[in-house]
């Protein structure tokens, strides 16, 4: 790898898929019908990944933090997530999506643990593009985990111990909604991540605004420490 370089295509895509609780306030809906909407739109912007080049596509979907959202609202989206994984899985898996949940496994209930790893055996040999969906995800909680395990090794020693040990280090991380901030995302895969922040809440978010932020991250050059 050169010290600095124009950026090659972003090929590994993070999103911080943020907003969708506002959206629906705006036209005063419940919250969930946010949380819906924005479900859509990270099964469209998948598929224009493909079609843009991404091969991994990693998106936050409830961080270990949104065990405090008010009840109501979590058993609503423990419920749609179990209704997307049930009623999709087969349609990605038609479309050679690879599916990967990363995460933290305690605290979710059997059942929706038993739908994760059917969609992930479903997919397994999938090789289009890999969504990775991160659930009950929080990147110290990803980093603690690992430690614990951790017996010496270096970089790659610890990286084997991380939910999903494949993933490729993001190129780019994207965030919708205005905030700029990384809240507790990918914190060690996205150590040099290019990051690009959006005004659109999630449900907002078009292929044009998805195609911009590519554009964007294909002007940056990459120095990785060097000059």
């Amino acid at each position: 790898m050169s010290d600095e370089s124009a950026a090659e295509p972003a090929r590994y895509v993070a999103i911080i898929t943020d907003g969708n609780g506002r959206w629906a306030s705006a036209r005063g809906l419940p919250t969930i019908e946010g949380h819906r909407a924005g479900a859509d739109v990270v099964k469209a912007r998948l598929r224009d990944a493909v079609s843009l080049g991404v091969r991994e596509l990693t998106v936050y979907s409830f961080s270990t933090e949104n065990w405090s959202r008010p009840a109501e609202e979590v058993a609503g989206l423990m419920r749609m997530f179990s209704e997307r994984i049930l009623g999709e899985t087969p349609e990605l898996n038609d479309e050679g999506v690879r599916m990967r949940f990363i995460g933290r496994r305690d605290g979710v209930s059997d059942a929706l643990l038993e739908q994760m790893d059917w969609a992930e055996q479903e997919t397994a040999s999938n090789d289009r593009i890999t969504l990775f969906v991160a659930f009950n995800y929080g990147g110290r909680a990803e980093i603690l985990d690992a430690a614990s395990r951790y017996e010496g090794g270096g970089e790659e020693a610890f990286r084997r111990l991380l939910y999903a040990p494949e993933m490729h280090d993001p190129d780019l991380i994207i965030r919708t909604s205005g905030e700029q901030r990384t809240s507790n995302y990918l914190l060690w895969q996205g150590a040099y991540s290019e990051l690009v922040f959006r005004d659109e809440l999630w449900p907002d978010f078009t292929r044009s605004s998805f195609e911009e932020c590519l554009e964007e991250y294909a002007r940056r050059r990459r120095r990785f420490g060097g000059r």
